[in-house]
This record gives structure tokens, C-alpha cells and sequence, in this order.
């Protein structure tokens, strides 16, 4: 007799509020209407900032586009619908989009992107460190 698996406690959380996000998306101001929201996950490795997004089923050259601009990354892409009889399908299709405010000190310039196995890798350099702010002298006006 096989056993039920139970759930990860923490996964349950993240899958409860995509569920409840859903109808809600298309009300998101940065966000067209037809667009669906794609997820990422981001770390930092060495000295690089680091962004994964699953995007199975999509042709990296034809159907994905990242730009920056100005501290915001922005991903947009397209899964096409193959006609088929089918009877029914749970995929998504259409465009998916999403903007991302990078962090600060990352270096706009370096900025590559891989594709693999349905994930797309966006690594970003982190500049270097530069001062927080400089204290100003004040200087005291002469009394007349």
C-alpha cells in the first residue's frame, strides 16, 4: 500500500497566492491585458546578480526579448498555440511579460542571457563599490 506524499510546507504558500493572483493579473497596471506574468527567482553568485525565469516551450531567438532601461529589466515573451485536436489543455499561451527594478550597483553594460532546458539565465555584473555620499563642509558667512 503506497503512501501519500505530503507537501512541502513551503511550497503551498507561493502555489496558494498564484491561485488567488490569477484573476487579478490582468488588473496590474504594468501589465497588458492579454500579458501573463512570467516567475523568476534571483540570487547573487560572485560578483554577479543573478535572474532565472521559467519559460518552457519557447524559442529563445524568435520569441523572447530583454531590454533595460534605466534600472528596470524588462522580459517579454511568446508562447504560440500549435493547432491540434486536443481535447483539452491546461498550457499557457499568449504573452508573458514582466519588469524588474535591479538592484542598485549592478553594471547596465555586462548584462548576458542563456537559454536552457525551459529556463532562461539573465547574469548581470555588479559594479563596483562606490561611496555611499560625501559629508559637505559648512562654511560660515562673515558677520558684518
Amino acid at each position: 500500500m503506497s503512501m501519500p506524499m505530503r507537501r512541502e510546507q513551503r511550497g503551498l504558500i507561493p502555489d496558494l497566492f498564484d491561485w488567488l493572483e490569477l484573476p487579478f493579473a490582468a488588473l496590474r497596471p504594468s501589465m497588458a491585458p492579454t500579458a501573463q506574468p512570467i516567475k523568476f527567482e534571483d540570487y547573487f553568485k560572485d560578483d554577479r546578480y543573478v535572474l532565472r525565469a521559467e519559460l518552457p516551450g519557447i524559442d529563445p531567438e524568435k520569441d523572447v526579448e530583454i531590454t533595460v532601461s534605466h534600472g528596470v529589466l524588462t522580459v517579454r515573451a511568446e508562447r504560440r498555440e500549435e493547432q491540434r485536436d486536443q481535447r483539452r489543455t491546461e498550457f499557457r499561451y499568449g504573452s508573458f511579460t514582466r519588469s524588474l527594478t535591479l538592484p542598485p550597483g549592478v553594471d547596465e553594460n555586462d548584462i548576458k542571457a542563456t537559454y536552457d532546458k525551459g529556463v532562461l539565465e539573465i547574469t548581470i555584473k555588479l559594479a563596483e563599490a562606490k561611496e555611499e555620499g560625501r559629508r559637505i563642509q559648512i562654511e560660515s558667512k562673515p558677520q558684518t
